[in-house]
């Protein structure tokens, strides 16, 4: 008679083999098919608040096309921005399409229906095809014990010596590390996989790029911990194509990077190196690629995340959503007339709606109000003054990162503007355009891309 023991060893082993084999065959149908939607090596998030920009933007991957680096743009605006804006999805593809034809792009890009959950994607699915299933409320909810249970059981191979290749020393595990990491994130991932499934039985199987975004917590994911998250999205059934996680360190939104720089370096390496591994291990899209948000202006890291990706051979999804806006303001100031006196009214707005302004975006942003000029020292300012303080060159002394960061959350008061703000860019667009095309080339794509 066969020991008991030795039984549920061998029942556990071949029911661990079933369970593979059909998600082989669950991603072979899912990331292999001819017919599934791939987004190319290297992309980059942008935004365009107004609809304004989309030829700008597009004119800056033309520039890079032309040196050689095929960057895929991805128009994005997420639902808050549109409520905000007073706008709707299909402006953001209607506006990336009549760039398009315009411009005569032939490559790839994409329209993404950024942040959005089950209450908001409705809106996106007819305008999107890349969907980024934003689950940042549900993490830290605890999951079911059971669900715990049944994941800590499953995944054996987590617990213990975990050899990652790249990682020296691999990673050291016990049983309640997973637990514990599986109990903060399993209620998202199963969320980020009701919104897939629903998005899929809208658009269809392979039809559209999704992405998870896990970088709006409180505190970063080690790569132990990515590499359990990835398990878990992988039993979930969703073929992510680019997941943002949370990194060491300080993103703010439109300023540089706060952090220790080779400590990101090193953690952005690992990152690289557990994604490269679960594909193999878990059997995820091959193309899988880490997302930065909230990466717009986080020039001292651009060398540590060119380096890693060129020495990994990996792929890339840079989001840099809020500068083109600024980078309105500051064609406005520098053309000067109207579009400086609109410039200084915008602050003034936003400086007396600052509360308000600011409480949707309290974790990415560090204001010292003391270091706000007041409405009425800025109301004198020069073209130049205006420029420099908002412009983000870090060796000029003029610049003012609390000045730059509130008028990053304040596009509402452009809003309120209505055409005084948007006649006031068309009338501009020579030197606005400049301002948005030079942005995104030199101090992004050039820095990443083709250095």
């Amino acid at each position: 008679m066969i020991p008991k023991t030795h039984f549920q060893l061998q029942n556990s082993w071949n029911e661990m083999l079933v369970l593979s084999f059909y998600s082989w065959l669950r991603w072979r149908d899912n990331s292999m098919s001819q017919n599934t939607l791939k987004i190319g090596k290297f992309s980059l998030g942008m935004g365009d608040r107004f609809a304004q920009e989309a030829e700008a933007q597009l004119q800056a991957c033309i520039m890079a096309a032309e040196r050689g680096a095929e960057v895929v743009p991805v128009w994005n605006k997420s639902n808050r921005e549109h409520t905000i804006i007073g706008s709707e999805p299909t402006s953001v593809r209607a506006s990336a399409e009549a760039a398009i034809k315009k411009l005569g792009w032939k490559n790839e890009w994409h329209i993404d229906a950024d942040h959005i959950g089950l209450k908001t994607v409705d809106r996106f699915m007819a305008a999107s095809d890349f969907f980024t299933i934003d689950v940042a409320d549900s993490i830290g909810k605890a999951a079911k014990l059971e669900d715990v249970k049944a994941f800590v059981d499953k995944h054996s191979e987590l617990i213990g010596r975990v050899e990652i290749p790249g990682i020296e020393g691999g990673a050291q595990t016990t049983r309640a590390d997973v637990e514990r990491v599986a109990n903060k994130f399993l209620a998202a991932v199963h969320e980020a996989g009701a919104i897939y499934r629903y998005i899929e039985k809208a658009k269809g199987a392979g039809k559209f790029i999704p992405e998870i975004s896990m970088d709006e917590t409180d505190l970063p994911q080690a790569p132990i911990d990515l590499l359990i998250i990835l398990a878990a999205i992988a039993d979930e059934g969703v073929p992510i194509q680019t997941i943002a996680p949370k990194f060491t360190g300080r993103f703010n939104k439109g300023v540089d990077y706060v952090g220790d720089i080779s400590q990101f370096e090193k953690e952005f390496n690992d990152d690289l190196c557990v994604i490269k591994f679960a594909i193999q291990k878990y059997g995820l899209p091959d193309n899988l690629k880490l997302s930065v948000h909230s990466g717009s202006d986080k020039f001292s890291i651009y060398g540590a995340i060119r380096r890693a990706v060129k020495k990994h051979g990996a792929g890339l999804h840079l989001k840099t959503a809020g500068t083109t806006w600024l980078e309105e303001i500051i064609g406005l100031a520098e053309a000067g007339g109207e579009g400086l006196v609109l410039a200084k009214d915008i602050y003034s707005d936003a400086l007396d709606h600052i509360d308000e302004l600011c409480a949707p975006y309290a974790t990415v942003i560090d204001i010292d109000r003391a270091k706000l000029p007041t409405s009425a020292v800025v109301s004198h300012w020069t073209s130049e003054q205006y420029v420099n303080a908002l412009q983000h060159e870090q060796s000029c002394k003029e610049f003012n990162p609390h000045l730059r960061q509130l008028l990053h959350v304040g596009f509402k008061i452009a809003a309120k503007k209505g055409e005084r703000y948007l006649g006031l860019i068309r009338a501009n667009h020579a030197v606005v355009s400049k301002k948005v095309t030079g942005n995104l080339f030199d101090r992004h794509i050039k820095q990443i891309f083709l250095s």
